[in-house]
Formats: structure tokens, C-alpha cells, sequence
């Protein structure tokens, strides 16, 4: 059998690679599944996309779509139609998509209406019922038509159930991400701010901002920065700027003597900040999913979240967007009461290997 695998921006990447390997390992046992890699070019940059792919060791995309750039719909159009291109050329017997972006979505609702060619979702029936997250709208539609549902959590599950999809087409797998990073933490490097700023493990904060609601408003992004700037109490903040915010930093001129703005990291030199970080502070959903695992007390800068077992199980705090609420959770992190995290269920490293031996099993 033929599965396609979908990738398009820098989440995707580190959910594809063990599942890559999974697949790969099958068809060395005699196992009749072959993959085929399709990069979206939703994520064009080198820091971006080009160093996941290396530092991953994903193969060469088989095919690239080139659909990077312009807005929501224009990114969203030029995916489903190079991406039926693709189909109509070579049918694959599933096309496997993974986590929320805009090519998870597109490609999925290509397949679907290209002749009913089943679509397996990883990381389904997550929600964070905001609305105004392209992402959950990315997850809401590509669930809406999914044939299989691999999920994460049991919240995900009960999502899907309570959405009247039957038990038969949802299976409880585990996190891929945690496959990646339980698979690369010996290969961490250590990047090049660590020596030249001399910076100690636990003695510095990494930091990441990129969603609209935080960076797309001056002085929303302002009021943030300062009031982690101002609690931090002079130790190193370490803040990857994401291309976003990037754009909107420099018309703000916030600079602090412990604040170091850096290009963004590549997977091995970022996860090496966030494993010996005495904390970190993101919108981002799937950091809160590494610092969980790695037990690293992690901040979030949101009024809701799509994981909230990193925070009922993990070392993550939903902290909203008012940056009142910064000092007092900088204070606890200060006095070493920071909450102590567990591990949620099935993210053991063996996830893509549960994924493979399903889709085996479903005989398509």
C-alpha cells in the first residue's frame, strides 16, 4: 500500500519523522506499506523547514508543492491545487496528514473530494474551542472528514466521541512529537548564544511569542515583553523571534541587558535551551508538550489550549494574555514551587510504531 505523508510547516516536522522511520522499518520486515513525502512549502525559510529536515534526518521531500506565501485563502487554494495534481497522477491508498496548520487541511479536503481517498488524521480531536485560531478551524474541518483518528490524550478521544464518531475509527497512540524528542535528546547540541552569552544550566529562561493575539498589536507586545522583562529578575531571557514577531519587534525598540533576541533555532539547539532552561514562557501548544516531558516548569501565554493534559498532568500553566498574571507566576517559579509534572499516557517513544501497525491492519 501507498500512504502519502503530508508536511508543510515546522510543526508537522517533528510528527513525520518517526513516522517516517516506522514506516521505513515495516517495509524492511517484508510489511507491504511504502510511503511517499509531500512537503507543502507552507514553511519556506531554511530555519524554518531546511534544518527540521536535516537535523531529523527526513528524506528529501518526493514531492514539493512550492505553496508558500500569501494570505489564509490564497495558501490554502494553491495547496489543493498542486495537490490534485498530485493525486490525479498517482493515487496513494491513504493520505496521512498530522497536527493543525493550513496544508493539514487542504491536502485532507483535496483527498476527500478526489474520489473518496481515506485520510488518516494524527493528532486528531484536539480543541481549544477558540474560534479565532486558523489552527482550530484547520483541526475542526480536517476532523470533520477524517476516515481514522490517531489521537493523543483521552481529552482528544472524549472530544471526538462527544463529536459522535465511532470508537472503531479512533485509536489512542500517543504523541509522535515525543517519539522525535525521546529519539533526538541524545543528540541535542548546544547552540552558539550558550558560550557566548555564558549562560548556566537552570540559570536563564527561554521564551517564545508568535501568535497573533500576542504579537500582531504594538502595544499588546509591548506590555507582554516588559512585564516578563521586569520579572525575570535580571537573569538571561533567551527569545528565538519568530519571523512574526520579528516584523513587529522592530518597531517597538524593547531592549533590556538580559534580554537576547536571537534567529530562530534549529529542533537540536532549541530543545538543548529548553532541557536545562530553569523555565519557559510561549504561546506555542507543542512546547508544552516538550517541557512536560523534559519536567521543565513552562509558562503559557493564552486564554486557552488545545493540550490541556500539559497542564493538568505536566509542568504547564495556562497564564492568559493579561501580563498581571506574570509576576505572581514568576514569584512561584522564584521560590521553587513550581508544580511537579508526570507524563501522560502512552508518550513512551512508540507512538509511530502503534500508527504503522494500525494502518497495516486496516487492509486498504
Amino acid at each position: 500500500m501507498l500512504c502519502d505523508i503530508i508536511a508543510g510547516a515546522r510543526p508537522n516536522f517533528m510528527k513525520i519523522a518517526p513516522i517516517i522511520a516506522a514506516i521505513k522499518k515495516a517495509a524492511a520486515n517484508g510489511k507491504d506499506i511504502k510511503y511517499r513525502l509531500i512537503h507543502t512549502g507552507q514553511h519556506y525559510d531554511k530555519k524554518m523547514s531546511g534544518d527540521f529536515f536535516e537535523q531529523l534526518g527526513i528524506p528529501e521531500p518526493d514531492i514539493n508543492l512550492e505553496a508558500g506565501g500569501g494570505t489564509q485563502a490564497e495558501q490554502t487554494a494553491a495547496i489543493m491545487v498542486r495537490y490534485e495534481k498530485v493525486l490525479m497522477e498517482t493515487r496513494p491508498n491513504l493520505v496521512l496528514v498530522v497536527g493543525d496548520v493550513t496544508s493539514t487541511m487542504a491536502c485532507s479536503i483535496t483527498a476527500k473530494k478526489l474520489n473518496n481517498i481515506k485520510v488518516a488524521h494524527v493528532e486528531a480531536g484536539i480543541r481549544s474551542g477558540d474560534l479565532t485560531m486558523p489552527e482550530e478551524i484547520n483541526r475542526m474541518v480536517t476532523d470533520a472528514i477524517t476516515d481514522y483518528f490517531f489521537t493523543t490524550s483521552d481529552t482528544a478521544n472524549n472530544n471526538l466521541k462527544n463529536a459522535g464518531i465511532g470508537k472503531d475509527r479512533v485509536f489512542f497512540v500517543g504523541n509522535t512529537m515525543i517519539d522525535t524528542l525521546l529519539t533526538q535528546m541524545p543528540n541535542f547540541q548546544k547552540p552558539s548564544v550558550w558560550d557566548e552569552i555564558g549562560l548556566q544550566p537552570k540559570e536563564y529562561i527561554v521564551m517564545t511569542l508568535h501568535r497573533p493575539a500576542n504579537v500582531d498589536e504594538e502595544g499588546g507586545l509591548r506590555k507582554l515583553i516588559t512585564a516578563i522583562i521586569d520579572s525575570s529578575r535580571g537573569i538571561p531571557l533567551i527569545f528565538p523571534v519568530h519571523p512574526r514577531t520579528a516584523k513587529m519587534l522592530e518597531s517597538l525598540g524593547i531592549a533590556a541587558p538580559n534580554l537576547h533576541m536571537i534567529e530562530p533555532l534549529g529542533y537540536l539547539e532549541f530543545n538543548y535551551l529548553v532541557r536545562n532552561a530553569k523555565a519557559v514562557i510561549t504561546d506555542s501548544g507543542g512546547i508544552t508538550e516538550e517541557t512536560t516531558v523534559m519536567n521543565v516548569p513552562c509558562m503559557t501565554l493564552r486564554n486557552n489550549t488545545e493540550r490541556p493534559e500539559t497542564c493538568e498532568i505536566g509542568t504547564n500553566e495556562l497564564l492568559g494574555t493579561d501580563p498581571i498574571a506574570i509576576p505572581p507566576a514568576f514569584d512561584t517559579l522564584f521560590a521553587g514551587q513550581w508544580k511537579k509534572g508526570e507524563i501522560p499516557e502512552l508518550w513512551d517513544g512508540h507512538t509511530s510504531e502503534r500508527i504503522v501497525d494500525v494502518i497495516l491492519s486496516l487492509n486498504l
